[in-house]
Order: structure tokens, then C-alpha cells, then sequence
């Protein structure tokens, strides 16, 4: 009895390390839905208050630039340090909305419309190193944090972040969805 009851512990604190290793995944599809695909691409963004903004041009699968993806830094109003990061993705050739990243047209506060807004604060809607995946057009935008830093570490200002996009034509939730 002892050894059976050893071992459901050892699956459990195995399941939980696994959770914590792997956070959970956010999927919402952006209110433009085409057939458009990209040239897939991986980079990784690090942030910090000397390099607060990053920009990335991606292209679409014949290889001339069609989005750029821009990551820019959130302050409260009137201060000077970061407290998060938002992305943000246009089509060059719809200009006309600053943000393609969104499940609604113009974004709200809801959930669905905030997988771009990168906030590791303790309140934030989504875990810090959540996989947030957005489907726009006929290919995924992957974001995930991968580290980040408060300075002082109990304040909400951070000192730095690192953040990986994946961009592809492949749905990266598995063969499932």
C-alpha cells in the first residue's frame, strides 16, 4: 500500500512540475480572416528601458513585406518606467487598423483582445509566460515570454524582458484543433 500511494505522489508532483514548466495556452482568432499566409519566422525580442521598442517586418509567402510587428513599451500615464509591453501587428496594406491582433476591430479590455499586452504584474488576466497564440488570416502569431525583471523586485516597474514570436502557417495547438 505504501509503495502504490508512493508512486500516485511521484505522478502528482511530476504533473504539477510539468504545469509549471508549461504554462497554459491562450488561443483567440483575429477578427481578419483571409487566406493570406506569411513567410514563417522565428526571433526572439529583448527588452529593456535602453531598447524599449523592437519592430519586425514579416513577409507574406511570395516574400515581400506585408506586416510589421511592432513591440512598444506601456507606462502609466505621466511616468517614465515600463510596467509591461504591448504588441501590436499591421498589414501594410489595410493601414486603416493600427492592430490586427485583436478578436474585435477596434480591441476592447476583454480578454480575447488582450493576448498582445505582455504584463507580468501579479493582477494581470493572463500568467506572465502564458503562450498566447493568435490566428490572423491564414497563419498563427506565437508570443510567449520567456524571462522578465521588476527593479526593484517587489515595484511594478521592469528593468527588462525577453519575449519569443513565432510566426507560422501551421496551427501550433497540434493535429487536435
Amino acid at each position: 500500500m505504501k509503495r502504490s500511494r508512493g508512486i500516485a505522489i511521484f505522478f502528482i508532483c511530476g504533473f504539477a512540475l510539468a504545469a509549471a514548466q508549461n504554462p497554459a495556452a491562450y488561443y483567440v482568432q483575429s477578427f481578419r480572416e483571409g487566406p493570406t499566409q506569411i513567410t514563417e519566422d522565428k526571433f526572439e525580442a529583448k527588452l529593456d528601458p535602453q531598447n524599449a521598442n523592437y519592430k519586425e517586418r514579416i513577409q507574406d509567402e511570395r516574400g515581400n513585406d506585408r506586416y510589421v510587428l511592432t513591440i512598444d513599451p506601456l507606462r502609466p500615464q505621466g511616468d517614465t518606467e515600463i510596467t509591461s509591453w504591448e504588441v501590436k501587428l499591421q498589414d501594410l496594406h489595410h493601414a486603416i487598423y493600427r492592430n490586427i491582433l485583436t478578436a474585435t476591430p477596434n480591441g476592447s479590455s476583454e480578454l480575447k483582445d488582450t493576448l498582445g499586452w505582455l504584463n507580468p504584474s501579479r493582477f494581470s488576466p493572463i500568467p506572465p509566460k502564458a503562450r498566447r497564440i493568435i490566428k490572423v488570416d491564414d497563419f498563427y502569431v506565437v508570443l510567449q515570454v520567456k524571462a522578465y525583471h521588476f527593479t526593484p523586485p517587489d515595484s511594478p516597474y521592469l528593468d527588462s524582458m525577453t519575449v519569443d514570436v513565432d510566426v507560422t502557417n501551421t496551427d501550433p495547438r497540434g493535429a487536435a484543433h
